[in-house]
């Protein structure tokens, strides 16, 4: 049979998925997304070059690799179109791409309901990209919204369309913003279903098709991270979708016993983008420069990531949520330099000490963490490939996340290209 394997992320996001999924992404037959929308970037390093990715999977730069954009994502049509045209530009020409026909479709009124949903929370806003994804979503368990499948006929688009627009406008008008006319609307989504139409399909079929392929690789990748799960994270501070492995069966369509070796991307630090609470956060001369060493600035909107400690609390939580097998420990290098390092083993509230995050956002924004100080290195570790070469104060620091999370370390990268990565799990090196 097939082999499988699931990318994750286990923190707030932004964990370096782009690079540990391009690097499986290179050796896979199909590479399938499987929730979220544009909202999410991943920066990819491809023939020295930098791309920064946001609904596209990341095999789009191997032409054997198959690349699906499964029902559990929200596609946004013009952004899809835009980044097909930018890596045109760059020369990315040959590639598989095929869209499902349930998948949700970002409309425009999302990006503007969004806005106007976060300018009138004010103080409690969530600090959402402003891109539509939550609103779609929202029309998608309403039974309100469009899909990418009905683009294909025009007719029933049109009936759909007057029905949505019929609720969407009276929604604008209540915030006070223009609203849109259906002919607008209905002769620029048939200029993209002329685009994109020939890539929409009942993709079931084909991912299905694949898994029961003798020699065919599958990885599943997600984006976000675990702490921004809609059932699990730090809600409200959250999106819309379970970036987990868990949601892997109903978001790409199969079941859930295709589903095997789930790798978790973490950072060898903590990062968050956007509002909530974050426990490890700390500020500072240590602070900045952590940012400046990893480049911690979001790949969609640019904003600076606030930064905490490793989160063995946050980790532990997420490895058993979604089953993680290995971790892929990121941006390890950045640390180098250092004196001491930090984990955060457990986390104190009102006098009482937590091995797992709460469910409230008042009861974790009293958390305050439990460090545990651990001797830094000082060696540039840039260059290393295997972990037995890692300085003692690396490895002690990755076994100490071993120990307080209960998952091995199956991947540790050590710079941005490919080739800075080092493989430990057998299972992996085969992938």
């Amino acid at each position: 049979m097939s082999k499988r394997l699931v990318i994750t992320g286990s923190q707030w996001g932004d964990e370096g998925k782009g690079k540990i999924t391009d690097f499986f992404a290179c050796k896979a037959s199909m590479v399938v997304r499987y929730q979220g929308g544009n909202n999410a970037g991943h920066s990819v390093m491809f023939d020295g070059k930098k791309f920064s990715l946001q609904s596209i999977p990341s095999g789009i730069f191997n032409p054997a690799t198959v690349n699906v954009m499964a029902n559990g994502m929200v596609i946004n049509p013009a952004s899809l179109v835009g980044e097909l045209e930018k890596l045109h530009r760059e020369g990315v020409t040959d590639y598989q791409l095929y869209i499902s026909d349930r998948a949700a479709m970002v409309m425009p009124w999302h990006a503007d309901l969004d806005g106007a949903a976060e300018q009138l929370k004010g103080d409690t806003k969530i600090g959402t990209t402003k891109k539509g994804i939550g609103p779609a979503y929202c029309d998608k368990y309403s039974r309100s919204g469009l899909r990418m499948g009905d683009l294909l006929e025009p007719e029933y688009f049109a009936k759909r369309l007057r029905e949505a627009l019929e609720l969407k406008n009276r929604e604008l008008k209540s915030f006070g913003l223009p609203t849109y006319r259906f002919e607008d609307v209905f002769d620029q989504y048939m200029g993209y279903a002329e685009t994109l139409g020939y890539r929409i399909c009942d993709t079931y079929e084909l991912i299905n098709d694949a898994l029961r392929e003798k020699e065919s690789k599958i990885l599943f990748e997600g984006a976000q991270g675990m702490m921004l799960c809609i059932d699990h994270g730090t809600y409200p501070y959250v999106t819309s979708s379970t970036p987990s492995a868990s949601s892997v069966p109903v978001g790409a369509g199969i079941s859930p016993k295709w589903v095997e070796n789930v790798v978790g991307v973490a950072k060898a630090y903590c990062t968050r983008v956007g509002e909530g609470p974050f426990p490890t956060e700390f500020f500072g001369d240590t602070a900045d420069g952590i940012r400046q060493r990893g480049h911690e600035y979001g790949t969609v909107t640019g904003r600076p990531r606030r930064i905490g400690w490793f989160d063995a609390v946050v980790a532990r939580y997420t490895a058993r949520l979604a089953g993680i097998d290995y971790w892929a420990i990121m941006l390890l290098d950045v640390l180098s330099g250092m004196d001491k390092v930090y984990i955060c083993t457990a986390y104190e509230c009102d006098g009482e000490i937590l091995t797992s995050p709460p469910s409230t956002i008042s009861r974790l924004e009293r958390c305050k963490p439990v460090l545990e100080e651990i001797d830094g290195w000082k060696e540039d570790i840039s260059g290393i490939t295997e972990y037995d070469k890692l300085p003692e104060g690396a490895r002690n620091y990755l076994q100490r996340i071993e120990e307080l999370t209960e998952v091995p370390v199956g991947v540790v990268s050590v710079g941005p290209d490919r080739i800075q990565t080092i493989l430990r799990a057998e299972e992996l090196i085969k992938f």
